[in-house]
């Protein structure tokens, strides 16, 4: 049976933090979507920080996101050769669904006509734009969004990648099951 509509969430998640499961969890509040897709991205183009590999910031995905209502963690974009495009995977999320909405924070909402084919993205796609703090949400002109209705979270992975190692209070940013693997991954 195709979905109804599905709700695509993708980052490099490096590592998944409270902010995106609040956005996920907001998403599935609306009744809007029978499902929603984390992708993690095997080659952030958009990225000028060095991050961890795509399975790690995989496995720190299924850590945060397995148990949050209507959730699939999809390797998708790691499986894929070359940088990671959103269009690719909302067309190959279209074969199986009649619907595509595009979940992005409203930092990243105002650089959407940047994104690689960007016009045909816009036709594919509404957007469901998370509230940051300090960002507007909105989208540039021509595109169809709205906003996911949430409380803004102040949190980024850069903020949490750039906490000392010696950091002892990870539970404050990250989920339980992320915790150990990040730790890891830093060293």
């Amino acid at each position: 049976m195709k979905d109804r509509r599905v709700g695509l969430f993708g980052g490099t998640f490096d590592p998944p933090h409270f902010g995106h499961v609040a956005a996920l969890e907001a998403a599935a509040r609306t009744g809007r979507f029978s499902r929603l897709i984390v992708t993690v991205a095997g080659d952030p183009y958009f990225k000028n920080d060095d991050v961890h590999p795509a399975w790690r910031r995989l496995a720190m995905a299924h850590a945060a996101f397995d148990d949050v209502a209507l959730v699939e963690v999809s390797d998708v974009e790691v499986r894929r050769e070359g940088p990671s495009y959103s269009i690719e995977t909302v067309r190959e999320v279209l074969r199986d669904a009649d619907a595509v909405d595009l979940l992005v924070g409203a930092d990243l909402a105002t650089q959407l006509d940047h994104w690689h084919e960007a016009d045909q993205l816009r036709e594919l796609v509404d957007v469901g734009i998370v509230p940051r703090p300090g960002a507007q949400s909105a989208a540039p002109e021509g595109w169809r969004w709205y906003e996911i209705p949430m409380t803004p979270v102040d949190l980024s992975s850069t903020f949490v990648r750039h906490l000392p190692t010696t950091t002892s209070d990870l539970e404050k940013f990250l989920p339980p099951g992320v915790i150990p693997l990040f730790e890891e991954a830093r060293g």
